[in-house]
């Protein structure tokens, strides 16, 4: 179904753009289902002097790679704290003294300050004319909404927003979940349809070592322990109340990314708005989709897990 959708005359000369921001090199998850159609703009902190690549093979229509640390100011360098761990660098200098009684605070420990070449999100868009961006995926350590707001007015039309900021203080000056909420909340364009706690035991790392000397058994004892809510990650969802959302290009879209979610009631949704403004058989196969799906889950006992719940509150678990 979602093949045939983005194989639509709306996708042609518009296809998906996804921008995904502290690029692992692996393509993301949720973009397999639809990353041949798309355009990706991919950034990451390889610095080798070669600009970005464009490629019309591999997983995407169109990639474009840029070896760049993204920042919301047009420079061309800036200061990079390397830590221990190469998924905990960042722009912005690691505070590993706050979050000294967790036991991940040796990855924040800082080895190097770098010199990287640096370009924003907006001159990007704007060098490859591109308006729309449709997917906005980031996990920057820290700046995740400053990136987000130099969007400009692209920000509130884009479709499905991906966040991993901090709950607890990591970096100094970091965009925090709080403010990612209050933000999304003073704008009104997006909802929220997920946000997953993520974190580390919390016991210090010198406690850690007091169980065991051997790797392994401590990795036994540190996996045994509960986590912590250091971060999260938020997907936000376009509201499409704006009447200027609902164009039939845009509403397609959306109940492709809503499907890839899951989130199929908020992909019927969609459905009713469309055949309310469009008549395209399309839009009543898309609604039937959705309700197949809604049905699946049922027979599937989707709802066994929420039953759970129920019964281990009423009975004080």
């Amino acid at each position: 179904m979602i093949d045939k959708i983005l194989s639509r005359p709306e996708f042609r000369d518009q296809p998906p753009v996804l921008v995904d921001i502290g690029a692992s090199g692996q393509l993301h998850a949720r973009w397999k289902a639809f990353a041949k159609h798309s355009v990706c703009i991919a950034f990451d902190a390889d610095d080798r002097d070669f600009g970005y690549v464009e490629s019309e093979s591999g997983h995407f229509r169109k990639l474009y790679t840029f070896n760049h640390i993204v920042t919301e100011t047009d420079t061309d360098t800036a200061d990079f704290y390397l830590t221990a761990s190469p998924h905990c660098s960042s722009l912005l200098k690691p505070r590993p003294d706050l979050i000294q009684e967790y036991a991940f605070a040796p990855k924040f420990e800082l080895t190097k300050v770098v010199q990287l070449k640096t370009r924003s999100l907006h001159s990007t868009l704007q060098e490859l004319n591109i308006g729309q961006v449709d997917w906005f995926k980031t996990d920057s350590q820290g700046i995740d909404l400053r990136l987000f707001r130099d969007l400009g007015d692209r920000a509130p039309r884009v479709l499905t927003a991906e966040f991993e900021p901090g709950i607890a203080s990591v970096y100094d000056g970091e965009d925090k979940l709080f403010r990612i909420l209050q933000f999304m909340d003073e704008t009104n364009s997006h909802w929220l349809a997920e946000l997953i706690p993520k974190g580390s035991p919390r016991i210090t790392p010198a406690l850690l070592d007091s169980f065991t000397t051997n790797p392994l058994l401590k990795k036994f004892v540190l996996f045994s322990q509960k986590n912590s809510a250091l971060w999260g990650e938020m997907t936000y969802i376009n509201r499409f109340a704006d009447e200027a959302m609902l164009t039939q290009r845009n509403l397609l879209l959306g109940w492709v990314f809503a499907t890839t979610l899951a989130q199929h009631g908020f992909a019927l949704i969609l459905t009713q708005k469309a055949k309310t403004r469009f008549n395209d058989p399309i839009f009543d196969e898309m609604e039937r989709y959705s309700r197949r799906r809604i049905w699946g889950r049922v027979w599937q006992i989707g709802f066994w897990p929420e039953i759970v719940k129920k019964f281990d509150k009423l009975l004080g678990r």
